[in-house]
């Protein structure tokens, strides 16, 4: 295949794969796509580490970094709140709302785990809070220093020293957009490419569908825009580029590889997943992101619980909960097994079977030669 996209990053296919996975990212880059790896939940110390795994197992393929510094949080005047200030804005009733869960679906206490296993990345990243512009400073040193070709912004428009940076140093730039207004201004400040996000998409997502947004995100700007949100298979890549789109960004696809290295609990629910078995709920990082539908989220859903804090408090207040739960899950039956749930896509309905990375590549790209020749047939005379 050839067009924008793939003359941009150097690639056969223009599949952009998002994982917090390495071993995903290495597999797309390697089968012809373009791996980008989520480094949110990296602290400094691993993303390092995995930059320099992935440049070793891909070689001359080219790959991408994708950071979360949202437009807005809490203490953002200030530069972000430390964790030492998170610690004094949560309210008690939150804590005991989260505490009385735990106690009730008895999930255990992680007094006999190691120290990385107590504190979540959040809790281990020199006192900076997630989502905020002091933490994704030392991960987007860590990224220039390596040889990414993309570095996309996950949560509203990259701050401009981010978007300067790059430039500086020939990166290309990435921005996600669930509105075309916002894809607008991301081009106005210098982003490369547009990922088109619809509703359908797993993790943080806007309300607009795909099949409405590409198209006015693709008549909005004069840069590629790549189609995101319910993309797990080649007759939905097919629709994306027949929308205006240059290529697709999947992300929730990547979840029940064999690389994936999604909890196996998880993956199994996600793998015996309907469409109808997502929402977007505030309950894990305090914006509407899109997940599996559990106890947890329920719990989060009912008319007499305090709502979900704002971002970052929202993740600091349940980073450690989540943990135990994770950690919890495999046993089967428990409350644990009943609270565990994972970002993911409406597209999760048809996610049944366990593949390689390198097949989904494979399997996205056949289907889609298929659709094209289907509506090719039409205008045959």
């Amino acid at each position: 295949m050839k067009n924008d996209v793939t003359e941009m990053f150097g690639i056969e296919f223009p599949i952009l794969a998002f994982s917090h996975c390495r071993d995903v990212v290495a597999a797309v880059s390697k089968a012809g796509g373009l791996g980008v790896l989520g480094a949110v939940a990296h602290s400094p110390k691993q993303l390092e580490i995995d930059l320099d795994w992935i440049e070793a197992e891909v070689g001359d393929q080219p790959y991408g970094v994708d950071l979360i510094i949202p437009a807005k949080y809490a203490g953002d005047e200030g530069g972000g709140y430390t964790l030492d200030d998170i610690a004094q804005l949560i309210p008690a009733e939150h804590r005991e709302f989260v505490d009385d869960i735990l106690a009730r679906y008895e999930v255990p206490e992680l007094a006999d785990a190691g120290d990385e296993d107590r504190q979540s990345e959040w809790q281990t990243s020199g006192g900076d809070a997630p989502f905020s512009a002091k933490r994704a400073g030392p991960q987007l040193d860590i990224a220039l220093a390596h040889q990414p070709v993309l570095v996309a912004n996950a949560l509203g428009p990259p701050p401009q020293n981010m978007i300067d940076r790059c430039k500086e140093e020939g990166r290309l730039v990435g921005a996600l957009a669930g509105k075309a207004v916002h894809a607008e201004r991301h081009v106005q400040a210098g982003v490369d490419v547009i990922i088109a996000q619809g509703y359908e998409a797993g993790g943080h997502t806007g309300e607009i569908g795909s099949m409405v947004l590409i198209p006015e995100i693709v008549d909005a700007v004069d840069v590629p825009v790549l189609g995101a949100g319910g993309i797990g298979r080649g007759r939905q890549m097919a629709a994306a580029m027949a929308l205006g789109a240059q290529g697709v960004w999947c992300g929730s696809v990547w979840l029940t590889t064999d690389e994936a290295e999604t909890h196996p609990v998880v993956k199994e629910k996600m793998l015996s997943a309907t469409s109808s078995d997502t929402l977007r709920s505030r309950s894990i990082t305090g914006k509407p992101a899109r997940m599996l539908r559990s106890a947890w989220t329920d719990e989060w859903e009912r008319d007499d619980t305090p709502a979900p804090l704002g971002m970052p408090l929202q993740p600091i207040l349940t980073s450690v909960a989540q943990a135990r739960i994770n950690r919890a899950a495999n046993r089967s039956g428990s409350g644990a097994e009943k609270l565990s749930n994972y970002f993911v896509g409406q597209v999760v309905g048809e996610m049944n079977k366990a593949k390689p990375a390198r097949q989904v590549v494979f399997d996205l790209v056949e289907e889609f030669i298929e659709a094209t020749q289907s509506l090719a047939a039409y205008l045959d005379t």
